[in-house]
């Protein structure tokens, strides 16, 4: 339900999940620890043609842009990697005179948009700063301990999806621009 999204703390669409996220991120602010995520962003209403099928594949832009966040450790696209657990009969997005019976590459395919729904998931990665003691070397290279104090976000995957939204949007009004100027 994309309405709740906005009415809990980690923007999720299903209110059980959201209700169990918090309390693993509460759980792990509790441990001095910190939790990382996944997040999906689905663009709609994307133009057809948008990419180029060599040098500025769409996803090429999107992962990179994407990527440039800091804490991103991952990107797919549709299916992603469970695609290398599928037979091409099952990964190909046939396409009938209704349109596309299936959108397994995410609504790219070649490196241009299709018109369906651009789909795509970040991993993120836990907060770093945490307040449990961790192992490091000092300035002498030398074994030591280190713990964090002060505040620190048990996960950082809230705080990421604006970021990720405008990044996409960026790489998105940057292909549309292209497009219409004939470059």
């Amino acid at each position: 339900d994309l309405d709740v999204i906005d009415d809990n703390l980690v923007k999720c669409a299903d209110v059980a999940a959201a209700k169990k996220m918090e309390a693993e991120i509460l759980t792990a602010k509790q441990d001095g620890d910190s939790i990382g995520g996944i997040v999906e962003i689905i663009v709609q209403g994307c133009p057809i043609g948008l990419g180029d099928p060599v040098f500025d594949k769409l996803e090429a832009d999107l992962g990179k842009a994407l990527f440039s966040i800091g804490a991103v450790k991952g990107v797919e696209f549709g299916c992603g990697f469970a695609v290398a657990g599928l037979k091409g009969s099952e990964n190909n997005d046939q396409i009938a005179s209704t349109g596309f019976k299936t959108n397994n590459a995410g609504g790219v395919l070649g490196g241009i948009s299709t018109g369906q729904d651009i789909v795509m998931r970040i991993a993120v990665k836990p907060t770093p700063s945490i307040a449990k003691e961790q192992k490091t070397i000092n300035l002498q290279n030398q074994d030591s301990i280190i713990k964090v104090t002060g505040r620190h976000d048990p996960c950082i995957v809230p705080r990421i999806i604006p970021v990720a939204e405008s990044m996409v949007a960026l790489v998105l009004v940057d292909k549309l621009l292209m497009q219409r100027s004939g470059k």
